[in-house]
């Protein structure tokens, strides 16, 4: 049997916050992550995430029993995979190290594949709840802004789900190259 090879990304310089033009502090903290593809990447999930889970919470807390369990699904779902990203995010800005351990790992493909499918079931699920239910109100209604936002929230979603699928590809990619 083989043995495992993991490889380690060698620290480049560069690393740290510039103060005042002359030296740089908190040397640990490795904001050039955020300018690689997969910090943009996970940036986009995050934000675009807690923007789902925002007009959700802003827009359809009122209509949650009307619409039922799409509700409370697609919010523990948006809260789940904005966490674990955000914890990542923060993993790999603080380490390099980890970004080349966990990166590489079964655990980035396996979290981004599950993130990519849950995203797709609740937002299919709150797009039909909202459509079933909401939209009726909202034909009745011109003042309802219920309809449109969480409608924006399960479309924004997909497009959430579309780039943790892409995220799991490239990781798949990572993690075979380095088995």
């Amino acid at each position: 049997m083989r043995p495992t090879i993991i490889t380690m990304q060698s620290s480049s310089g560069g690393n740290g916050i510039s103060c005042c033009c002359c030296f740089r502090c908190c040397t640990c903290v490795n904001l050039n992550f955020l300018k690689t593809e997969i910090g943009v990447l996970k940036t986009l999930e995050i934000i675009l995430g807690m923007i789902c889970h925002s007009l959700v919470l802003n827009f359809g807390t009122q209509y949650a029993g009307t619409i039922g369990s799409s509700y409370q699904s697609f919010l523990t779902i948006a809260s789940w995979c904005t966490l674990t990203t955000t914890l990542l995010i923060v993993c790999y800005i603080v380490s390099p190290r980890s970004l080349g351990l966990i990166r590489q790992s079964l655990f980035e493909t396996a979290f981004n594949t599950i993130a990519a499918f849950s995203y797709f079931t609740a937002c299919s699920y709150l797009a039909y709840a909202v459509n079933m239910f909401l939209q009726p109100l909202a034909l009745m209604s011109s003042m309802f802004q219920a309809y449109p936002a969480v409608s924006t929230a399960y479309m924004l979603g997909t497009f959430v789900g579309i780039l943790y699928g892409y995220d799991a590809w490239k990781s798949w990619t990572i993690y075979r190259n380095f088995r």
